[in-house]
Order: C-alpha cells, then sequence, then structure tokens
C-alpha cells in the first residue's frame, strides 16, 4: 500500500494534521485490509508520520525504513543558522494561512527553480500529479498545515518521547540522499539515531532527495535486505 498522507494528493483535508494522527490512519487503513502487523516505509513528511506510527503503535510496525529523515524534534533540536538558511520553508510554510495565500498566488514560482521538482528527477507521471496538487488551493493549504503541526504538536511529542525514554523497538533502516544535504548538516546521523531506535542502521545512497525515483534499484535492494 502507498497511501497519501491526510491532506496531500487526492486524499481528505480534515484539518489535524499531526503526525499521530497520520499514524492512526495508516492503523486504520492496514487493519480496514485485515492486516495487525507490517512493515512501514516513509519518505521525507511520509518518514515524520513512519516515525511517529512506529513510536506510538510498537505492536503493529515490524520493520521500519526512513528516507532522508529524522523525528522533527531531533531536527529542530539541532537547527543553526545553517539550517534556518537551508530549510526555512519550515518556518515560512508553519504560518500556515500566511504561507498557502502567497503560494496560491503563484504557485509555480515557489515551486519552480529546483531540480529535485522536475520532470527528469521525479518522473513525468509523478511530475504531472505534482504539478495538479500545487494548483490546488486546498492542498496547499493542507500541505502547510503538516508544516504548522511540525513545528507545535509533532514537536512536542517527540520531546515527551525523548524525555519519557521511549525507543523505536522494531529495527530500522535509516537512508539518505548523498546529494541532499542532510548528512552535510548533521553529520553522524547513526549517533543522531541512537537516541531514537534500538536496532538501526543508516546508510546513504547516491542520489538526489527523490530515492525511488533516483536509485530505484539500490532503495529496492536495501528494502529486502530489511525485510
Amino acid at each position: 500500500m502507498c497511501p497519501d498522507l491526510r491532506g496531500y494528493g487526492k486524499s481528505s483535508k480534515p484539518g489535524d494534521y499531526s503526525k499521530r494522527a497520520m499514524a492512526r490512519d495508516f492503523v486504520n487503513l492496514m487493519q480496514g485490509l485485515g492486516h495487525e502487523e507490517f512493515a512501514v516505509v516513509g519518505h521525507d513528511r511520509g518518514a515524520a508520520a513512519a516515525i511517529r506510527l512506529a513510536l506510538d503503535h510498537p505492536d503493529r510496525v515490524t520493520h521500519l525504513a526512513v528516507l532522508d529523515g529524522l523525528p522533527i524534534g531531533a531536527h529542530l533540536a539541532r537547527a543553526d543558522a545553517r539550517f534556518a538558511q537551508a530549510w526555512y520553508h519550515w518556518f515560512f510554510l508553519a504560518r500556515q494561512e500566511l504561507a498557502a495565500a502567497m503560494i496560491n498566488e503563484n504557485p509555480g514560482l515557489w515551486y519552480g527553480g529546483r531540480y529535485h521538482d522536475t520532470p527528469l528527477a521525479m518522473g513525468v507521471e509523478n511530475w504531472a500529479d505534482f504539478q495538479r496538487a500545487i494548483h490546488d488551493p486546498e492542498t496547499v493549504v493542507a500541505m502547510c498545515g503538516d508544516y504548522r503541526a511540525g513545528l507545535e504538536v509533532d514537536r512536542h511529542h517527540d520531546d515527551e518521547d525523548l524525555a519519557a525514554g521511549r525507543r523505536i523497538t522494531c529495527p530500522v533502516l535509516a537512508l539518505w540522499s548523498a546529494k541532499d544535504d542532510l548528512g552535510e548538516l548533521y553529520g553522524d546521523l547513526a549517533a543522531i539515531w541512537a537516541e531514537w531506535a534500538d536496532d538501526v542502521r543508516v546508510r546513504s545512497l547516491d542520489c538526489g532527495h527523490h530515492m525511488a525515483e533516483e536509485a530505484p534499484v539500490e532503495l529496492v535492494r536495501e528494502l529486502r535486505e530489511l525485510f
């Protein structure tokens, strides 16, 4: 199963974009399909939801693969001037109403000019879906709501878990893109993951941010080794 996060794509937009709510969505979906336990793979914002799913529902998640992501609390605890400059969009998009109004005036301006947002990086079909989504005002509002939740309730949930010593207990594969900036910003990603998970393997792939499109063979090989 490869569901859209709530608010994204053609999914419903109920208003609560916390990763805890998204985790419940996934549990309900899989239970509805007859799966009480399952492995989870999440990329970028989906990675944050997947991490929360593993923390909130350890009895459901057998294996976790995180692609270009860390717990939101880990990101923000290390936010410095470099982070603010490189990932300024986290803070802009969290101003949900203002950010959505500005983006909806000219979606192409906000999303244009970056290689990883082109058909070459994403694939033609994925890029077409992406274009439809960013030109849907309700989807843009929902996307900004996701980032707002990240800086507010999601960070609070992560901080609570870290303080209480709650950890991810299933095997974790953390993959990061060598041509993206996660490793450059944080250095030793394995040390960060050691704060959150008992059994984790950290590796980089020689690709840009869209791993599934840019390095599908390598990604599948890593996932098969995990599962």
